[in-house]
């Protein structure tokens, strides 16, 4: 009888050693499963933390363009040529103060871009004459005479253009609006337009010059090429002179296009400005606004147009290809004062 006892003892003892382990076994994985847990939660608070450091630090690029633009000599004033500025600093731009970055701002002059609502058809053709329906002429004839549809305020419809009963036809629901466009990204109502096409475009329009003519002396090499008659090879003779001549605070000198204005950058002009902010820790931020010079009588120097935090963009201004449009570098204590 006492044997009998003796054994089941042993058995209840194994058993509760048994629960015992499982017991340990499972704390440790829940132990293990919160220490895991705990990292991931921190490592995802420091890649917020870090991502607002860096967006902080794009706003400051913005304040810094404005800045720059505003100052009386011409030779420091910054331009608006699709030039890209670098502003390095050790941690005093940051949030903490304790993790350094730098900025790169590229600023755009609208009036060097092509305007949706003034250009003629002549430009117009030439512009999609290099986009992506480059090999598709009656493409680019439908399109260009729908933009001139969509924009004037008739319902006379241009030769391959389209009107009210074109777009019923395709089967959409909207019309023309008979009137300048709003927004760029009006264009991709247009009948013919597509996403390629207007993708292309958007680096190289807008709906803010006001202007029939490009102002050549503050386009980008992008906007350049499209123009009717171009020279490619005057064209990268010229670009390389301006670059010389604004590396030596030399007078830009005029463009050899046809049929575009040589000025420069005027008061109440709108502006697009990019800032890219990127830290030490790789943490970056952009930020672009198209803001509006004042005319130096009001209370505010720009008024901002729109304001916006991309989600994506084409390509970022610390890319390699950038680095032939950086025109000056500088240290944080430059602003100093």
């Amino acid at each position: 009888m006492a044997g009998q006892l003796s054994g089941k003892g042993r058995t209840q003892h194994g058993f509760a050693l048994i629960l015992v382990l499982w017991v340990l076994s499972l704390l440790t994985i829940m132990a293990g499963s919160f220490a895991l847990s705990m990292r991931r939660e921190a490592t995802l608070v420091a890649g917020i933390k870090n991502t607002a450091k860096a967006a902080a630090l794009a706003e400051s690029g913005l304040a810094i363009a404005e800045a720059m633009l505003m100052l009386p000599d011409p030779k420091q004033r910054w331009l608006a040529d699709g030039s890209i500025y670098q502003i390095d600093t050790p941690g005093a731009f940051t949030v903490a103060g304790d993790i350094g970055g730098h900025i790169r701002i590229q600023l755009f002059a609208e009036t060097g871009k092509i305007d949706m609502n003034k250009a003629e058809q002549k430009l117009l053709e030439s512009l999609f004459q290099q986009s992506p329906l480059a090999d598709d002429e009656k493409a680019q004839a439908r399109l260009v005479a729908a933009i001139l549809d969509w924009r004037d305020a008739d319902d006379v419809v241009h030769l391959e253009g389209a009107e009210k009963q074109e777009y019923k036809d395709a089967g959409l629901r909207y019309q023309p609006a008979n009137k300048p466009f709003q927004t760029l990204d009006e264009l991709r109502l247009v009948l013919g337009m597509e996403e390629a096409t207007f993708k292309w475009l958007q680096p190289l329009v807008t709906v803010y010059s006001g202007q029939p003519q490009v102002n050549a002396q503050q386009a980008t090499p992008e906007v350049l090429a499209v123009l009717p008659d171009a020279d490619i090879a005057l064209l990268q003779d010229y670009l390389k002179n301006r670059r010389d001549s604004i590396v030596n605070d030399l007078p830009i000198p005029a463009a050899p296009v046809a049929n575009a204005k040589n000025a420069p950058l005027g008061d109440n002009e709108v502006l697009t400005i990019v800032c890219e902010a990127r830290m030490d820790d790789d943490a970056s931020a952009v930020i672009s606004a198209i803001v509006k010079k004042g005319d130096g009588q009001g209370s505010k120097p720009f008024q901002v147009l729109k304001w916006q935090i991309p989600v994506t963009h084409n390509e970022s201004l610390f890319a390699e290809a950038k680095n032939e449009l950086l025109i000056k570098d500088y240290a944080e204590s430059e602003f100093n004062h």
